[in-house]
This record gives C-alpha cells, structure tokens and sequence, in this order.
C-alpha cells in the first residue's frame, strides 16, 4: 500500500491499517442507515466508505450496497473484510468531487466524511456528483459534525483574534498506541497545524508509528484539511446542487435538528 501525500487527508498507510483494526461502527449508525435504505431504496451507496465499518454490517443486513473512497489503501480493507465475509460489493478508488461510477443509486449516505481532504470548490462539485448518481426521487444523506459540535470553551475560543496559539505545538512523547491483531503496536498522535477562522478552514497533523518488539519500525506523518461548513451553508449548497428539498436533522435520530445539536444529518432529496 502507499500514501498519497496529496490528497489532503491521512488515511493512507499506517492510518488505513488503525481504521481497519480499531474503527468500527456503532449501532445507531447502522441501525438508522439500514432503516434510511429500507425506506429510501437500494441499490445504496456508501460514498466515503473507508475500511467498510459501515458498508459490511449493511451488506450483513441483506443490503445492496456500493462503496467509494479517495484512499486506495481503505478500500482494499473494506474488500478484503467483505470477502472475508463472503460478500463482493462494487468498490471504487474515488475522490467524491471526481465520481464516475457509471450507475445510479436509490440512497447516497456520507458519513463522518464531507469536507474533509478538499476545499470547497472540491466539495461543491462533490454535491453535484453525489446528485447525478442518483435516481430521480433518490435521496442523499450527510452526517455532519458542525463547528462547534464537539469542542471546549478553550479550543471556540481559539477562533477568536488574540486568543489564536501558535500552531502546531510540539508532538507528544507518546500517542495512542494499541496492540494490533498481529501482535503488533500501531500509534497514532495527531495535532492541529492551523486554524484559518476567515477561510473556515483547520489543517491537522498526524503521526502514526509501528511498533515490533518495543521498537519503532516505521514512522509515518500526514496532513489532513477540514472546511467548517455551519448548517445552513451546507443546506444551500445542497440546493445549489439541485436538490429539491433539504430536511435536517438531530444525529440518527431522525427528529428535526435543534440549535442545541452538534452533529446533524441532512436529508437532501433529488426531483423525481
């Protein structure tokens, strides 16, 4: 496996292999997906599927349902895990704002995976080709975590003039490090690089390091680029992409989303 360097985010290589071992979804994610399908339709599409924490219990549940990824490296996981589990799904190598996948879809779903490795003329067109691979009436989901979704005082505050610390601060001496199926150690330490208040932009820094036998055998770093997109930019941007009607919200649990909810899923339906 390889690393691109500059695709503008890290889940290459060492990363890849953490999301592969450690990652895995949890129930209301695919309890809700799986509900959303069932009364959106299939075939569906999970489009930022990385290693297939998601894709694989929906394909478990007796779904029809595609994956694509920017990182090579998360799908070759996503298809070794699907094999492993006597499945073939259709899996692409993509960045969302190039997709061509030459099929249309009943349900589109992102989630954790918007805005994140672009900009946001890249994720314009993401919307836009998120809308022309689906059906008429077809409908796409974002799960999307807001700006100020999951924060402290003291990192809001950092948006601020004057309150702005010099980035990046120094890496730690140790990260989080976690004993792989293999008996190997992986270790992840991340950082943020900059944080752009005018441009909405923050760029982070990860570490990641292979442990074998209590010694480092491999050491890898990367940068991944995140736009804060508020809620209703991305609402607008949805309209924009052609969407008919835009409905948001709270999490998975499919009630309208309140000011008082960080993580929001907007539910975007295509003109039938």
């Amino acid at each position: 496996m390889s690393q691109a360097a500059d695709s503008g985010t890290w889940h290459f290589g060492l990363v890849a292999r953490w999301w592969a071992e450690f990652n895995k979804a949890e129930p209301e994610e695919i309890d809700y997906l799986r509900a959303a399908i069932e009364r959106y339709g299939e075939p569906a599409l999970d489009l930022g599927c990385g290693n297939g924490r998601i894709l694989l219990p929906l394909l478990e549940a007796g779904l029809g349902v595609d994956g694509a990824d920017i990182s090579a490296d998360m799908v070759d996981y996503a298809r070794a895990a699907a094999e492993r589990g006597g499945f073939s799904p259709r899996l692409y190598a993509q960045p969302m704002h190039e997709l061509n996948l030459g099929r249309r879809y009943r349900t589109i779903f992102m989630v954790g995976a918007f805005a994140i490795g672009g900009d946001r003329e890249h994720e314009r067109e993401a919307l836009v080709r998120a809308h022309d691979h689906l059906e008429p009436g077809g409908t796409l989901l974002i799960n999307h975590q807001l700006p100020y979704g999951d924060v402290t005082d003291e990192q809001w505050l950092r948006w601020l003039p004057g309150r702005r610390p010099a980035e990046p601060r120094p890496w730690r001496e140790s990260g989080d490090r976690r004993r792989t199926a293999d008996g190997d150690e992986l270790e992840l330490d991340g950082r943020l690089a900059e944080l752009d208040p005018l441009g909405q932009r923050l760029t982070y820094e990860m570490r990641a390091r292979l442990w074998h036998d209590g010694v480092v055998v491999r050491e890898e770093r990367s940068t991944l680029h995140e736009t804060q997109y508020f809620a209703q930019e991305i609402a607008d941007l949805l309209r924009a992409a052609g969407f008919a009607s835009v409905e948001i919200e709270s999490g998975y649990t499919s009630k309208p989303a309140t000011a008082d909810d960080g993580v929001v899923m907007f539910v975007a339906r295509r003109r039938a």
